[in-house]
Parts: C-alpha cells; structure tokens; sequence
C-alpha cells in the first residue's frame, strides 16, 4: 500500500536543535561528568529551563541517529549543565564522560518536561532519588530554597561515597540553607554509623526513613527519580501511608534489565497489512499518513516527519508525549505517564500503536 500525506502548513515554534558550545565539563566521580552549555544571547530565552526539565542530545553514529535526553542540574538562571553517569555499553554516555571536551559543539533541544515544582510558592518539599536521580533534583533543591520559604528534605541513595554525584553542590546547599534543607545519604555497600542510613532504597528502608526522617503527611510534595525498583517502592510506601496520587512526582531515568530500542534510520518502506490513517499534529503543522498498525506512531511517523520529538523510545521520558483526539491507541508499555494522564487521552507516541481506522495524535496539547 503507498503511503499518502496531506499537511497544513503553520508557523514552527522553534522546537529545532542547535549547535551549543560545551563551556565546561567537570568531574564528579569516576563515572559521571557535568557538562555545561554556552548559549548565545540570540538563543537565551529558548533554552531557559524550568528545574526538573531536561535537554535532549543528537548526534549521529554511523549513519544512524541517536538522541539521549538528560536531566538539567542547575538551579534556575544558570547556565544549562546536564549530569550523565556512564551506562555499560552506553554510546551516548561513554562519549560524554570519556569523550567530549570543552570546545565542542553539540547538537542540543530545547528544554523539555513537566517533572517541575512551582517556584511561585513555598511548601514542604521532600525529594527521594538513587544514583543519577539526583541530577534534576539538584535543580529543583536549589531553585526551590533560593526562590521560596520552602523546606526541602532529600533522601538519596548510592552505593558508596566516592560514587556520589554533585557531594559537594548538596554540602554547599545545606551550608548555605541550614534547617530550610536535610540531607540524608543512605549507601548500600559502605557501612555507616547508623544502620539507618546503611543498605538500599527498597520499600523497608524508606518505610524505617518514613518511621524516622519524615512523616508521610509532613510533606505537601514528593518527588521521587531514579531507578523502575526504587520508583515503585516509593511510590507503593506513600501511597500505603495514604499519600494521594496527586502529590507524588515520579521520573524514571531507566527500567532495569530493558534496553533502549534501536532508532529508526527513516527509510519509507510501503505499508504492509492492517493499517490506519494517522493524523500528526506538531507545531502547528498538520500531516495525515497512512501508517501500519503493528509498528508505534512515533517510529512509522518519523520516516515523514523526522522533527518528531523522542529521546529514550522506551517509555520512560515521556519527551514523545500525545494527546490523542480521535481514535484509539494502545500502548506496549508506560513509565512516564500517570494513571490521570492516561484517563484525559495522553499516550505515549513512542510506545502508541493505532488500533482503529483513523488516529489524530497532537504533540502540541
């Protein structure tokens, strides 16, 4: 079957990557860097970021391109700096930790990503992170105590000291904020003086921090990131001490044991079997194709609008967000939306396969 096309031209919003100068790239430990962004002045009001929101990085390899999206860890007002840890086998994250020097020039999106507190009122703030979940939290400790009255208490997990990202940043936060934020390290393979801050993040340990640190109605939002297992036992623990939904925040940054899909390369193969006519709206931009069934929106999509927005492909990001106005769609796997999301008609594009004649995906909504 030969794909047909329709589109109704609108003006763009500047949702396009541009090349940003690297202006510094710091060591944390072994493992992770920070890398920070020169933006020019034409391009400042683009790339300013709310805490919590993330930049999505391109480049291709081998013919083949490779976007990761990696969270901002600087406070607001500053210049935009993303935390990476080096990942096993990780093109992306080998390249910038062991790779990419001050000087170079990288393909960068604009920030994106509603994992954000609102820095218009104060309240009671308590973050639960593992590992590289630190990084977003960094940004939204430090843009909360300097803007509000908030108090902040986080909770973070690591295996040992010298794996711990950003030590210094935090000791200068509590420094300079003294009772207003409470740091608390829990490691899992260094012994500490208090069994209480030795072993995992896991359901018991946070329901023994929960008994003792913070009481679960003590806090006006939770915010958790990091590993799918400490995800979902935080969330489970609140929820059983009868936290509501809407008070949880939650970002994964990877789901155990599960890697990234390929990307597409956006070849244009004919449509083979049951298909349906997928209408794409992104910036204004309206394009009607006809798209196959068994393959996600996003990948089948992509072959004729390559200015989709994606970065992990794998579920857990949510940078390819859909609001789907006609139609319906099914979803392989969901980690980034919540069950209220889902309910109002949001998907996944990355993840959403068509399942009746006609779909009408809005990226814009």
């Amino acid at each position: 079957m030969t794909t047909t096309a329709t589109e109704t031209a609108a003006p763009r919003r500047g949702a396009a990557f541009h090349r940003l100068r690297v202006a510094d790239v710091e060591r944390l430990c072994d493992d992770a860097v920070a890398v920070t962004f020169d933006v020019p002045d034409h391009l400042a009001e683009e790339y300013a970021f709310a805490p919590g929101q993330s930049l999505t990085l391109r480049r291709v390899v081998d013919g083949v391109e490779e976007r990761r999206s990696y969270s901002v860890c600087s406070a607001v007002g500053q210049a935009p700096r993303v935390g990476v840890r080096l990942v096993p086998g990780g093109l992306f994250s080998a390249w910038l930790v062991n790779e990419v020097r001050p000087g170079e020039e990288i393909e960068v999106g604009a920030p994106t990503g509603r994992f954000c507190p609102d820095l218009t009122t104060s309240g009671r703030h308590v973050m639960i992170a593992a590992g590289s979940g630190i990084t977003p939290m960094l940004s939204m400790a430090a843009s909360l105590l300097r803007a509000t009255d908030s108090h902040v208490v986080l909770l973070y997990g690591n295996r040992r000291s010298d794996t711990v990202m950003f030590a210094d940043e935090l000791a200068d936060l509590k420094d300079a904020f003294g009772s207003r934020f409470e740091l608390v390290h829990v490691l899992s393979r260094e012994p500490r003086e208090a069994e209480l801050f030795t072993g995992r993040l896991d359901a018991a340990k946070l329901e023994q921090l929960l008994d003792t640190i913070v009481a679960a109605d003590a806090a006006d939002h939770w915010w958790l990131c990091g590993p799918y297992g400490m995800v979902t036992d935080a969330r489970g623990v609140l929820r059983g001490r009868g936290v509501p939904g809407e008070r949880i925040h939650q970002e994964l940054f990877f789901v155990e044991g599960d890697e990234p899909p390929p990307q597409s390369r956006h070849e244009e193969p004919g449509v083979e079997g049951p298909s349906s006519e997928v209408t794409v709206v992104l910036d204004g931009r309206t394009t009607t194709l006809t798209l196959p069934r068994g393959v996600p929106v996003l990948d089948a999509a992509q072959c004729y609008r390559p200015d989709l927005p994606f970065a992990c492909k794998g579920g857990v990001c949510g940078t390819c967000r859909v609001k789907v106005c006609d139609g319906e769609v099914s979803m392989r796997r969901n980690y980034a939306l919540s069950e209220e999301e889902v309910e109002a008609g949001y998907a996944l594009s990355c993840q959403a396969l068509p399942e009746t004649d006609a779909v009408t995906v809005d990226f814009d909504s």
